[in-house]
This record gives C-alpha cells, structure tokens and sequence, in this order.
C-alpha cells in the first residue's frame, strides 16, 4: 500500500510538469527543453529557502517565480534574438546546471530535519488524529504522513488545474490559444506574438518547476541531476492523457494530462515492483514514451482498415 502512495504521490506531483510541457509542446508547438532544468530550479531554490528557515509556502511560491524566469528567457532567446526554439531551451538548461549548483551550493541538499510542506502536513495529519501512527485504508496500514501528503498534493493540483484551465478561458488565455493555432491570423488582429510565446513559456516552466519544489519536499532532497528526462515524463503523460480522454476539449485535455501521469507513473511502479532493475528505468521510461507516441497512430490505422474492410 505504501509503494501505491507513494507512486500515487509522485504521480500527482509531476501532473504539474505534465500540464507544463501540454502548454509548450501543445499550444505553443515549442519544443522546449528547459524543463529539464526548471524541475531543478525549482527543487534547488526551494530547498535552499527551507534550509535557511523560511516558510514552506513562500519557499515553494520562489520556486514558481524562478521557473516563470526561467521559461522567459528561453522565450526572450527565441522572439528577440531569433535563436531557434529547440536552441534556446537547450541553452538555458545548459546554463542552469550550473545555477542550480551556485543555488545550492553542492550537488545534493538534503531536507530530511528541514520544515517542509510534507512535514507540515505531517504534523496536521498527527495532531487530527490523536498522535495515531497507522491508519486503516481498506485493510491496509498506512502512515499518516503518506495520506497527508497524499490529501495535500491532491488538493493543490486540483487547484492548479482549475486556475489554469480558467486562466484559459480568459482574453489572455484565448490569445495565447490561438497564437500556437494560428500565429498569422492572431498578429493581424494586433496581438504581440513573441510576448505571447514568452508569457507561455513562463507560465509552463513555473509549473515545472513548481513541480520540482514538490517532489523535493516530499523526497526529502535536492538534487542537481534530478531534472534528467523529465520533459520525456511530461510528454508522455500528456500522450496517454490525450489518450485516456479522446477529445480537445480545454478541461478534459486538462484532467487526462493529470491522469496520464499518475498512470504513467503507476506503470513505472508495477515494473520496478515486478524486478525491474532500477539501472534500466530510463530505457524502459523511454519505451513506454515510444509506446505512447505510436499506439493512437496504429489504433487508427486499425480502425480505418476495419471501417474499409
């Protein structure tokens, strides 16, 4: 039960990195490796905070802020200086590699007796609960901070996803829309695309990194190499979501790429559950990725061959 939350968790977690790399790679069409770095950045500026005694809440709200700075000037690199999109996001990652380890000033920053989001709730969750150490969750034993954490991280991608989806349904929102549907058409009605694609670019990479605050929090560190693929995790979660919900639909697209991920990640669990050698967990997260990519193809092609025969 513990492993089920704790994919669970993660899964939840990185559906913030999910819908970040929904809004560069599917409205924006930009491929856009920051990502990579920001989950760092986001870990790596949070960790630091905690670890000199500021508040969870306002670590993890500096955390956002660096990713939104981050994703801008990936975008600042592409609309004012012309570099290709796949060029700038590479090299803001590069750069970042080395900020996150002047940020933390070491490779791994550990928070395991640091004041955390997780430990906060763990506290609430204790206090509500009578100082009760295992809590029955259908026959199973579970520890209050798992469900805490478990309760936290949900409620706060419900929230991200219900301002992000009414964030879209705004006059700002639509004009980004339309910018990665028709970028000619939108500049005739005299909208700026190029702070159009940076305004979305922020917003993605500080959903990014937001998530990389949260996953710090709740593993308990803060590592410079923790970044690595995640913008392969993110595609493929949004792949499976669009998936999972079969339309376009704003709000759907939305929740299947919250979805996509925490399935993704249950996948992951089930396989190292099953003996997966956790040294091949990037080969097999890439096969999954390429599963996700060539799956919806072949299933239409299967139905249109059936539709003819």
């Amino acid at each position: 039960m513990t492993l089920l939350l704790g994919a669970l968790t993660i899964g939840l977690i990185l559906s913030l990195l999910a819908l970040g790399v929904f809004i560069s790679f599917r409205i924006f069409s930009f491929p856009d490796i920051t990502a990579d770095g920001s989950v760092t950045l986001g870990a790596s500026v949070t960790a630091i905070l905690l670890v000199n005694g500021v508040h969870p809440l306002l670590a993890t709200g500096a955390g956002f802020c660096a990713g939104m700075l981050a994703g801008a000037l990936t975008g600042i690199l592409h609309t004012r200086f012309k570099i290709n999109g796949l060029l700038s996001g590479i090299l803001v990652m590069t750069a970042l590699y080395s900020v996150n380890l002047h940020v933390m000033g070491k490779s791994n920053l550990p928070l395991l007796s640091t004041r955390t989001l997780a430990t906060e709730a763990e506290g609430l969750a204790t206090f509500v609960l009578g100082g009760t150490t295992e809590i029955g969750v259908l026959g199973w034993e579970v520890s209050p901070r798992d469900a805490a954490v478990l309760i936290l991280v949900f409620a706060a991608i419900v929230v991200a996803a219900g301002l992000l989806y009414a964030f879209f349904r705004t006059n700002l929102g639509t004009a980004m829309r339309a910018t990665g549907n028709n970028d000619q058409m939108i500049r005739a009605l005299g909208v700026n695309v190029g702070n159009m694609i940076v305004l979305g670019l922020a917003v993605s990479n500080g959903l990014i990194a937001l998530a990389g605050s949260l996953l710090a929090q709740y593993q308990g560190f803060a590592d410079v190499q923790m970044g690595i693929g995640m913008v392969v995790w993110g595609l493929a979660s949004v792949i499976i979501g669009e998936a999972l919900v079969g339309t376009q639909q704003l709000g759907l697209v939305i929740a299947g790429a919250v979805m996509g991920s925490v399935l993704f990640r249950l996948l992951i669990a089930i396989a190292l559950r099953a003996g997966l050698n956790p040294n091949d967990l990037k080969l097999i997260t890439a096969g999954f990725v390429f599963l996700a990519l060539i799956l919806p193809n072949l299933l239409g092609t299967l139905r249109r061959r059936r539709a003819e025969a």
